[in-house]
């Protein structure tokens, strides 16, 4: 009865693309992002300029932080931002490798999609060679622990190779160790490592090397009287979370005055409470104050006059941390301060930082938060420097915590490689494709470390196969000189959980995507506006299927 009568499923301007076509395109977009990347991997990776659309630049090689600055469109090209979000949370490190890993796998699946392997069975593959990966993974890696330094400043420089730090990577390495190491705790569940006890402190100026870890607290404040000392030495320090002001009223209230004599005493009896709470600090033998919120002009002068050091308005975040580096209690009530709620730190001290005032309170014993002051020339290098920093902190931390690490330049990749290979004869079936195909996705690693370095990137793959057929586990590529090397005694390692990380993460993401074989975008919905064909946006370069990134 409705021959020729079209039936309207969908709400009008809503596109849809389905079957191979949004597969090819989801794939497509995934990749561009990969290859986006890509070439910044490895020590002889190369850095990226990003300008917003404010006009600020972004200078770096750090793939979490080049992904977050690009203006994504295709929903597929998010899954991959997310991918190197998440490793940057778990890891701080390997967001390019989880990312390019990705891009690879995808590019795989859609070879043998073009053979006509099932997604569902390509998936199936996938699993199964990301869980006998983390085994080989897993099987591998070395122990290491609290007393390990040596191991630990390895890890450190590792991350920070091929970025802006790594010509200093050896003096920022070891602020990273020292960094971790104040504030680790051993518990009985094992090592815990709260970074958010680490204070980092920028200040343009200066070289690299004036960066320094500071086993105390620094603040970015100055005292709140001229004529309060500019140093204490054997500070006892007051943490207080209330105002040394007079309190307002919490009900509207008149005060009426007749003659000057009742407004003398009103001032009079305001300085007396005033004095009073000086007297309090005073009476608890403290010699320096750190308020959480604001200090009277007339309180300010009476601690001048009992000559302790004063700050107001600190964050609470500061406050948190000052605690844990001194010692002190943090007092809501100044009725309930006590002489043992003072921290202890050996000096208190006002320095001039690239022209302005802060506060180093130092010489704490065994603090269990501490600081770091980065300096460099330019804004752009210090930001480099913290995200290479961050790096570092981030990759000790996880090996103490995990007490596991890998060889790094492709050696364990390789070895994942060689293993599956062997695997996928024993599983039979169209997964072994898969599996192959996941072997051969891995090769991605040392392939872009050469292609990056100017090596050639087939000869490389030759001589690491070789190497791992002989038995040498931690064969990799040494980028400086284009030979097979221990990776080991190169000093290349890594933490377990940043390799067992990208792999798990590459693997979800690429399953979830060749999952979807339909593309439903109503206008204006989903990123992905209409317009242009299957309602994805134009703009892409040749070859990526029309889609923008």
């Amino acid at each position: 009865m409705l021959t020729g009568q079209p039936i309207l499923v969908l709400k009008e301007g809503t596109t849809r693309e389905s079957g191979r076509g949004a597969q090819s395109k989801n794939i497509a977009a995934a990749r561009a992002i990969a290859d986006a990347v890509r070439s910044t991997l490895g020590p002889k990776g190369m850095d990226k300029m990003l300008v917003d659309s404010m006009g600020d630049v972004v200078i770096t090689n750090d793939g979490v932080t080049i992904l977050k600055e690009i203006d994504v469109e295709h929903p597929a090209a998010k899954m991959l931002i997310e991918v190197a979000k998440t490793q940057d949370e778990e890891c701080g490190d390997g967001t390019t490798t989880a990312v390019i890993l990705t891009g690879e796998l995808l590019r795989q699946a859609e070879l043998l999609i073009e053979q006509d392997v099932h997604p569902t069975t390509i998936t199936q593959g996938f699993r199964l060679a990301a869980d006998r990966a983390i085994e080989v993974m897993d099987s591998v890696a070395r122990d290491v622990t609290l007393g390990d330094r040596r191991m630990l400043r390895k890890i450190a420089e590792t991350s920070m190779t091929g970025k802006a730090a790594g010509p200093l990577k050896n003096h920022l390495g070891q602020i990273a160790v020292d960094g971790v190491l104040a504030i680790a705790e051993e518990r009985p569940s094992g090592v815990q490592v709260d970074l958010d006890n680490i204070k980092v402190e920028k200040k343009q100026g200066g070289n690299i090397k004036d960066s320094a870890l500071i086993e105390g607290i620094i603040l970015d404040k100055e005292r709140v009287h001229s004529g309060m000392p500019s140093f204490i030495k054997g500070a006892k320090i007051a943490l207080i979370n209330s105002a040394l002001e007079i309190k307002k009223t919490e009900v509207d209230a008149k005060i009426q005055i007749n003659d000057p004599s009742m407004m003398n005493a009103f001032l009079a009896e305001e300085e007396r409470m005033l004095k009073d709470m000086v007297d309090k600090v005073k009476k608890a033998k403290a010699n320096v104050v750190i308020c959480q919120k604001g200090i009277d002009d007339v309180a300010q002068h009476f601690l001048a006059k009992n000559g302790v050091f004063a700050i107001r308005r600190a964050k609470k975040s500061d406050m948190e941390k000052l605690s844990r580096a001194t010692g002190a209690r943090i007092v809501t009530n100044l009725e309930d301060l006590t002489a043992e709620d003072l921290g202890k730190a050996k000096l208190v001290e006002e320095r001039k930082v690239a022209g302005d005032d802060m506060t180093f309170v130092t010489g704490c014993r065994n603090p269990k938060a501490v600081s770091i002051l980065i300096r460099g020339g330019t804004e752009h290098v210090i930001d480099e420097i913290d995200r290479a920093l961050n790096d570092g902190l981030h990759v000790v931390a996880v090996a103490l915590e995990d007490g596991k690490v890998i060889a790094g330049g492709g050696s364990t990749a390789m070895e994942i490689v060689e293993n599956l290979r062997d695997y996928a004869a024993s599983v039979g079936g169209r997964e072994q494709m898969a599996i192959e195909a996941f072997a051969s996705a891995l090769e991605i690693v040392p392939r872009t470390l050469a292609e990056n370095a100017g090596i050639d990137a087939i000869d490389t793959l030759i001589k690491i196969r070789t190497a791992h057929k002989d038995g040498k586990v931690s064969a990799g590529l040494n980028v400086y000189n284009g030979r097979i090397e221990d990776m080991v005694k190169n000093n290349v390692v890594e933490p377990l959980r940043v390799g067992t990380q990208a792999i798990t993460s590459a693997t979800e993401s690429s399953v979830m995507i060749l999952r979807i074989d339909d593309v439903i975008a109503s206008r204006g919905g989903g990123g992905m506006p209409g317009g242009a064909p299957g309602g994805m946006p134009g703009g892409m370069p040749p070859g990526y299927g029309g889609e923008d990134f």
